[in-house]
């Protein structure tokens, strides 16, 4: 079938809760993905992050295929040879002491969620069901119930409710806005440490130093969702480490299993994590042998063929040489890493116009919040391909 029968098709039968380019992916090898009219594309959105190491990295599907063959699912009422070794493996890259792994990075916020509660009962004392947890506007973090009873964004929430109570939103980068939210009742602090949803939004200088001491002297856990910006995308492990901040609670899934199959995970001491007991929470298929053996190797190749390294590098390349363009659509460009967005004035119409034209032009990245065109290519990208793709992006944004 044709592009234009198969976006009929999905358009027909589908429903209509995303807003594509109209692009229809066929096959992908490392930055580069095809489309059924054979059209080459470099894809600068690496699934909002979860392709890191680049499409059908050859190592992970080697790992893919071979443990789909000897087994894919137990479920946690039996053990697996491989969930122990991604525990540790996971642990020791990442320094905390234990971690619990889930599906999709909603599942993960919601695991993360639950655990700071009941660590606020059971540990701080807070009286029962009463616990509450301090988030910043802008955020996202997933799209539950309990997710979208915190977010800022009337789309996400409007038509949804009613809502979880106990959040408090403060306003992101913003210390005292969090500092006025603080009282008895507060569990935790939960944080993206860069918005990337939000339009590749950075805190200030000091923002994460400063939530993680007003954490530290309030007897509150830091949490951060590193879903999007963790695992090398900013050119460190943890976008945290930008401001040498460790919190009490890390959240990562996307370019954990390199875009082979959903897996999250929530990483923290014992103290924390340890609070779970048996049957309290649970996913079939988290942890199961499959999704532990291709993160085991998302991992490896990240680390190995330095990709954190290459982000830090590259990212600053491309960043300095997007600020250098002359152009009056251009607000700002923010970023870091190789997680960039570029600003346009809305003047200049909103941001979809250009990635339609950049589509034309052989690159595919992706608006967000109408006035962002975020630029997020694969960890494994070359300054060659990144001067390729700047004479394009040049082109079209002067």
């Amino acid at each position: 079938m044709n592009t234009n029968q198969l976006i009929k098709l999905a358009d027909t039968y589908g429903a209509h809760n995303y807003k594509p380019l109209d692009v229809v992916i066929e096959r992908g090898e490392g930055v580069w993905v095809y489309d059924t009219d054979g059209n080459k594309y470099l894809d600068c959105l690496s699934a909002y992050s979860a392709l890191n190491q680049g499409h059908v990295h050859p190592k992970i599907l080697s790992t893919f295929q071979e443990q789909a063959k000897k087994l894919t699912l137990t479920s946690r009422a039996f053990r697996n040879d491989q969930l122990p070794l991604l525990y540790k493996e996971l642990c020791d890259l990442t320094g905390y002491e234990m971690a619990l792994v889930m599906n999709s990075g909603a599942e993960a916020v919601e695991t993360a969620l639950k655990v700071a509660r009941k660590w606020g009962y059971k540990v701080k004392g807070i009286e029962k069901h009463k616990a509450e947890i301090i988030v910043a506007d802008g955020n996202f973090h997933g799209r539950t119930i309990s997710i979208i009873s915190f977010s800022s964004e009337p789309l996400y929430r409007d038509e949804f409710g009613p809502f979880t109570p106990g959040f408090n939103i403060s306003k992101y980068g913003d210390i005292n806005s969090i500092q006025e939210l603080v009282n008895e009742n507060t569990a935790a602090i939960m944080l993206e440490p860069i918005q990337g949803e939000a339009g590749v939004v950075l805190p200030p200088e000091g923002y994460l130093k400063g939530v993680s001491k007003i954490c530290n002297e309030n007897n509150i856990l830091f949490i951060a969702d590193e879903i999007q910006t963790g695992l090398g995308r900013t050119g460190k492990l943890f976008a945290c480490n930008h401001e040498n901040v460790r919190p009490d609670l890390v959240i990562i899934g996307k370019a954990l299993s390199g875009g082979f199959y959903p897996v999250s995970a929530v990483l923290s001491d014992k103290s924390v994590l340890g609070l779970f007991v048996p049957g309290e929470h649970g996913s079939t298929f988290g942890g199961n042998p499959l999704g532990a053996a291709v993160a085991r190797t998302s991992l490896q190749v990240l680390v190995e063929e330095n990709m954190i390294e290459n982000a830090a590098v590259l990212g600053e390349y491309f960043s300095d040489q997007l600020s250098e363009i002359s152009s009056t659509k251009i607000k700002e460009i923010r970023g870091r890493g190789l997680l960039i967005g570029v600003e346009i004035d809305k003047s200049a119409g909103g941001a979809r116009k250009y990635c339609e034209s950049l589509q034309n032009k052989g690159i595919l990245a992706k608006e967000t919040h109408e006035t962002t065109i975020r630029f997020a290519p694969p960890l494994i990208i070359d300054k060659e391909t990144i001067d390729w793709a700047l004479e394009r992006i040049r082109n079209t944004l002067r």
